[in-house]
């Protein structure tokens, strides 16, 4: 599984760099990942799931800001 280098922030819309070494073995479904913003300095603590994967092209599809809409979503609930 391969995880993004960097992703946009959505705070900011500046790029965010991977400070999580990629582990031996590579990435599994349930590892945590953390980035840092080089626009504001937050850093975004995310989990990697099967859904990240798109199995036919073998990419990353992780829609970062779907999934902070989902967890605002949840929280409001």
């Amino acid at each position: 599984m391969d995880v993004p280098e960097i992703i946009i922030c959505v705070d900011c819309g500046q790029k965010a760099h991977r400070i999580t070494q990629a582990p031996e073995d590579g990435w599994e479904v349930g590892d945590f990942v953390a980035y840092r913003c080089s626009g504001c300095f937050d850093r975004w603590d995310l989990v990697v799931e099967d859904s990240d994967l798109d199995e036919s092209r073998g990419e990353s599809r992780f829609d970062f800001r779907q999934w902070l809409s989902d967890r605002e979503d949840e929280k409001s609930s």
